[in-house]
């Protein structure tokens, strides 16, 4: 059975950094491209940031250059160091696999930027 469990969000002050991370159990982390995703609210979940298989990384427009997904195969673990944050970037952050699986959706970690 595969899980996925999100955490290291938190309150920060615009500009800030915070560095999250996804544990994945299951045997699913090695052959299997992840993604972070977020959730603001009353808005659709949206795709952050994606780590292919091979360390190939994609990153929606309104991140690029402020936030860096990364992963240890060793660990079963995907990082997203989020920097210079704003307050648009107040979600519920959750990671999945990519393409996603709607099984694996874990509780997510709240990422809340405000002065």
């Amino acid at each position: 059975q595969v899980q996925l469990v999100e955490s290291g969000g938190g309150f920060v002050q615009p500009g800030g950094s915070l560095r999250l991370a996804c544990a994945a159990s299951g045997n699913i982390f090695r052959v299997f491209g992840m993604g972070w995703f977020r959730q603001a609210p009353g808005k659709q979940r949206e795709l952050v940031a994606t780590i292919s298989s091979g360390g190939i990384t994609t990153y929606a427009p309104s991140v690029k250059g402020r936030f860096t997904i990364s992963r240890d195969n060793a660990k079963n673990t995907v990082y997203l160091q989020m920097n210079s944050l704003k307050p648009g970037d107040t979600a519920v952050y959750y990671c999945n696999t990519v393409p996603i699986n709607g099984d694996y959706w874990g509780q997510g970690t709240q990422v809340t930027v405000s002065s």
